[in-house]
């Protein structure tokens, strides 16, 4: 970003939106660009609270009657010499005409001199009078080597305590992800915790950085205690998976293979599409995000919600290699073609910032998907490229269910020797594995109230007493199936063992 923001000043671009929440750190890094011009520039920092102030002044010494955003861009355009001027925060302004006119009478009066303007805000908002004039940088979050500064520094302050090569990499790759500001409050706490800063305050700074993703609202930091043996059948979905356990590693490019982009799986409801996004984290060994697409829109203001998937989007390349969960995709992007009526384009312009990012990302960050009602899906989705594969999980057949019952009566009883999975497979024809699971439950509800242990009659009578979606929603499931057929993998061990259900 540095290197960028040189090459754009010295090339005399008069408008640059700088998108960060790091204002102190992005100040230090604009002030030593303008000492490394020549001739160096005057760095002026504007916001609404104090007016103009020269950078690494004191705020008290304000420029008179520069506080409002008109006679801030008014006294800009008066300077002669080579200056850069920072506006912070002016995103709530900008769409006034008055600032907006101001802007562009500012832009063209800057033609031939060496002045730029930089406006600072936490959110992208640029109206449409300056798209053409203005270029976008985000301005990244701290690398190892900025975050390996403020290690040292705290180190400093544990006595002069030193760490292993290894355990400082632990350190740091925990904090990957988090603002300057966040690194050195998750340090002092660790610090402070145990009295120490050591490779063993690992957990402590992860844990706090969890806490930081919760509190952006719209990634989720999901811990999952299940293994991926937890999911009945599916075994070439799982030997895929398995295959790229280790697909993130410098091994990996070394050898010459290509980082995995993600997958789509589709299928029926309540056939483990989730679970299997969730426990592929602790089998590859990787944090494991959600992004929440219902939190991302946000109507209190226009270019909010853009700003709120670009954060997401950042936060989740920062902390690479990652796995980004997104459940029911179809829900996700169901309106996107016709948005415009409904919300003023809202949801075409997010659609078309996460296609872009899918198809442009250099990050690690694995893409799960999952969606059950292909028909709603954009066929943008569905083109080669977006995903590594698209997995279809249909109705668990006579053997995965005798699985899945196997695993489900596991976790309750350590005995279940007096259950017959067979004839409890055969009887559970057409249910999907949650619905299997929630016969059990019933079953156990139904003992409990009779104050004896459940038996095989009690699942019996629970799955008979229970009309599975397969059969409610039967052409749903049914052209759903047709769909699938020629156009996504079974997740199945072979297509031959799928028997397609007649009802």
């Amino acid at each position: 970003m540095k290197e960028e923001l040189n090459i754009l000043i010295q090339a005399q671009y008069p408008l640059i939106y700088l998108v960060t929440s790091e204002e102190e750190r992005a100040e230090q890094a604009i002030s030593a660009t303008a000492q490394s011009l020549k001739p160096q520039r005057r760095v002026f920092v504007w916001t609404v609270t104090h007016g103009i102030v020269e950078y690494g002044q004191p705020r008290n010494v304000t420029q008179h009657n520069t506080v409002s955003p008109e006679a801030a861009i008014e006294w800009i355009i008066r300077q002669k010499e080579p200056s850069i001027f920072i506006l912070k925060d002016l995103h709530p302004f900008i769409d006034a005409p008055a600032t907006t006119r101001s802007l562009r009478d500012a832009i063209a009066s800057f033609k031939g001199t060496q002045k730029n303007i930089i406006l600072m805000s936490p959110m992208q908002q640029v109206p449409i009078e300056l798209e053409k004039e203005v270029v976008v940088l985000d301005f990244r979050l701290p690398d190892m080597a900025e975050l390996n500064k403020v290690l040292t520094y705290h180190l400093d302050q544990n006595r002069g305590r030193r760490l292993t090569t290894e355990a400082r990499e632990k350190l740091l790759r925990a904090a990957l992800g988090l603002t300057k500001d966040e690194a050195e409050k998750v340090y002092r706490k660790a610090q402070v915790t145990t009295g120490r800063l050591t490779e063993d305050e690992v957990d402590i700074v992860l844990s706090e950085k969890k806490q930081l993703i919760r509190r952006n609202g719209i990634l989720e930091y999901i811990e999952e205690d299940e293994t991926i043996d937890a999911v009945g059948g599916l075994e070439e979905l799982k030997k895929w998976l398995k295959q790229r356990s280790n697909a993130f590693t410098e091994r990996a490019r070394e050898y010459g293979l290509p980082q995995p982009k993600g997958m789509l799986i589709l299928g029926v409801p309540g056939c483990g599409k989730s679970l299997i996004a969730k426990t592929t984290s602790r089998l590859w060994g990787l944090p494991l995000l959600r992004l929440d697409m219902g939190r991302v829109y946000d109507g209190s203001m226009v270019g909010r919600s853009e700003a709120n998937l670009r954060n997401a989007l950042k936060t989740a390349e920062s902390i690479s290699p990652a796995i980004l969960f997104i459940d029911e995709l179809d829900k996700s992007f169901a309106g996107s073609a016709g948005s415009s009526d409904s919300d003023g384009g809202t949801s075409s312009r997010i659609f078309g910032s996460f296609l872009t990012w899918m198809q442009d990302k250099k990050s690690p960050v694995f893409v799960m998907a999952t969606a059950n009602r292909v028909e709603r899906l954009p066929g943008e989705f569905l083109r080669k490229g977006r995903f590594d594969e698209i997995f279809f999980v249909d109705l668990p057949t006579p053997e995965e269910r005798q699985d899945i019952f196997n695993i489900h009566l596991t976790k309750r009883r350590e005995d279940i020797s007096r259950f017959d999975l067979e004839q409890l497979a055969k009887m559970s024809d057409g249910f999907s594995g949650a619905e299997i699971e929630q016969a059990i439950v019933a079953a156990m509800y139904e003992a409990f109230a009779q104050d004896r242990e459940f038996t095989q009659l009690d699942i019996i009578a629970a799955l008979k007493a229970t009309l599975p979606l397969s059969r409610t929603m039967q052409e749903q499931v049914t052209a759903l199936r047709d769909w699938a057929r020629q156009r996504a993998r079974p997740a199945a061990s072979s297509v031959a063992e799928y028997q397609r259900m007649e009802f």
